[in-house]
C-alpha cells in the first residue's frame, strides 16, 4: 500500500489541487463567482468603451494606453485574488494528542469514592501568555489539541485553527489570516481602484458622444447602454470593496483583526498588539511572510503505537457483573451463557464472599428466594445501577461504596443467585 501524503490524510476541510501545491477553503466554488465579477466588466469595458477611445486624445495612439491597463491592471487583481485564495493562511499543525505536560491532580477537587477522598485529573482549558509586557489569555481547541497561540482562532468553515485570524471570506473560499492578509487587502483596494478606473473612463466615454453629436445626456446613454452599464456596477462594488478597503485601512492602523474588533469591541479591552500607526503599516506591508508550517506533500510518516492520552473524564462504564441479568434471560435464556460471562469477570466464590462480608438489607437469600424474586416481577427497576456503575469506573476496581449496596440489596441478591443456577 503506498503512503499517502499530508494533503490526502488532511483532517480539515480544505480542498487540494495540484497534488497539494494549492490549497483552498471548502467553499471554493464561489471563486468562480468571484472571477466572473472581476472579468465580467473589464471585457465589457474593452469591448465597448475602452475601443472607441483609442483615437479620442491628441497623440493618436495615446488612447491605446486606455485598453492596456485596463488589461494589465484586471491581470494583477486576479493575481492578488490567486494569492489570497490558493495558499496557507497560516494553518497551525494539529497535535495528534493533548499536550500531556498541562494535565495535573488537583487535590482541591476531589472526587469521593467508596468513602476516600481522590484528587481528581483536571486540565486547564485556559492559560496566560505575556504579549509586549501584558498578560493575554489563550485557550485550549478540543479539535487540534493545542493552546491556540495569541490572534489565533479555529475556523468552523476550514476546521483548522489559523494564525492571526482575521476572517473567512466567501468571496475568495478560503480563511484570511498570517500569511495571506497583506494579499487580501491588496486585491480589495486593488479591486477598488479599477472600478473607479472602469467608471470614469465610461463616463468620460458619454461626454465624448455628448460632444461629438451635441446632443444630450440622455442620447448618448443610449447610443452607449454598456457604459452606462459599467457605471452602475462601478457605483454599487465601490460601496462595498471601497468600504471594506476603508474598514481594514482602520483595522490596520490599530493592529486590529476582523475578528477582534467584532468580538472584543465591547470589551474595552486594551489593544496590546497596538505599535503605532506607522509600524502597524509596516508589519502588514514591510515584514516577511512566514513559511507555512505544513508540507502538504510530505508523505505521512507511520504512527508509532500511540499512549493513550491522560483521560480527564471518566471511562467508559464496562459491562456490570451485578447489572440487571433479566434483560438476558429475556433475549436467549440461556442461563450457562450468563455463567460463562460471570466468570470471565470474576469468581463466583469471590463475589459470594464480597456480598456476605458487606452484607444486605437482610440475611443471605437462598436460591428459593432468588427464584421467587425473579418471578415476582420482571420488570422491577434496578435500584441506583447507574450510582454503582460510576463508583465502579471511577475507582478502577470492584469495590462497592457501602450506601450503593445497601440500595440495591435486591439486584445483588438476584444476579448472585442466577449465578449459583
Amino acid at each position: 500500500m503506498a503512503a499517502k501524503r499530508v494533503y490526502e490524510a488532511w483532517k480539515g476541510s480544505n480542498k487540494f489541487l495540484f497534488g497539494g501545491r494549492l490549497i483552498f477553503g471548502p467553499d471554493a466554488k464561489s471563486l468562480l463567482f468571484s472571477l466572473l465579477l472581476v472579468i465580467a466588466p473589464v471585457v465589457i469595458f474593452c469591448i465597448f468603451v475602452a475601443r472607441h477611445l483609442r483615437h479620442e486624445f491628441s497623440s493618436y495612439n495615446a488612447g491605446y494606453a486606455i485598453l492596456v491597463v485596463a488589461v494589465l491592471f484586471n491581470i494583477y487583481v486576479l493575481i492578488l485574488l490567486f494569492l489570497t485564495s490558493a495558499r496557507d493562511p497560516g494553518i497551525i499543525p494539529r497535535n495528534l494528542h493533548p499536550p500531556e505536560e498541562e494535565f495535573r491532580y488537583d487535590s482541591s477537587v476531589s472526587i469521593d469514592i467508596g468513602g476516600r477522598q481522590t484528587p481528581s485529573l483536571q486540565f486547564p482549558r485556559t492559560k496566560e501568555v505575556m504579549v509586549n509586557g501584558l498578560p493575554v489569555r489563550v485557550k485550549y481547541c478540543d479539535t487540534c489539541m493545542l493552546y491556540r497561540p495569541p490572534r489565533c482562532s479555529h475556523c468552523s468553515i476550514c476546521n483548522n485553527c489559523v494564525e492571526r485570524f482575521d476572517h473567512h471570506c466567501p468571496w475568495v473560499g478560503q480563511c484570511i489570516g498570517l500569511r495571506n492578509y497583506r494579499y487580501f487587502f491588496m486585491f480589495v483596494s486593488s479591486a477598488t481602484l479599477l472600478c473607479i478606473y472602469v467608471f470614469s473612463f465610461s463616463a468620460y466615454y458619454i461626454k465624448v458622444l455628448m460632444d461629438d453629436n451635441h446632443g444630450t445626456v440622455w442620447k448618448a446613454m443610449k447610443e452607449s447602454p454598456a457604459s452606462v452599464v459599467l457605471m452602475a456596477y462601478c457605483f454599487i462594488s465601490l460601496w462595498f470593496v471601497g468600504g471594506l478597503t476603508g474598514f481594514h485601512l482602520y483595522l490596520i492602523g490599530t493592529n486590529q483583526t476582523t475578528y477582534e474588533n467584532f468580538r472584543y469591541r465591547a470589551d474595552n479591552r486594551t489593544n496590546v498588539y497596538h505599535r503605532g500607526c506607522l509600524n502597524n503599516f509596516l508589519e502588514v506591508f514591510c515584514t516577511e511572510v512566514k513559511p507555512s508550517r505544513n508540507n502538504f506533500r510530505a508523505l505521512v510518516q507511520e504512527e508509532e503505537v500511540q499512549r493513550p492520552p491522560p483521560r480527564v473524564v471518566t471511562r467508559e462504564p464496562e459491562q456490570d457483573l451485578v447489572g440487571d441479568p433479566r434483560s438476558k434471560v429475556e433475549d436467549d435464556l440461556d442461563i450457562g451463557e450468563d455463567l460463562l460471562k460471570i466468570s470471565q469477570r470474576r469468581n463466583i466464590d469471590e463475589i459470594d464472599e464480597d456480598i456476605r462480608s458487606r452484607g444486605s438489607n437482610g440475611p443471605y437469600n437462598n436460591a428459593s428466594e432468588g427464584d421467587s424474586v425473579l418471578g415476582s416481577d420482571r420488570r422491577a427497576p434496578t435500584v441506583r445501577s447507574e450510582e454503582r456503575h460510576s463508583s465502579w469506573r471511577r475507582s478502577g476496581s470492584w469495590e462497592i461504596a457501602p450506601d450503593v449496596l445497601a440500595n440495591s440489596n435486591v439486584t445483588e441478591t438476584r444476579s448472585y443467585v442466577t449465578a449459583r443456577q
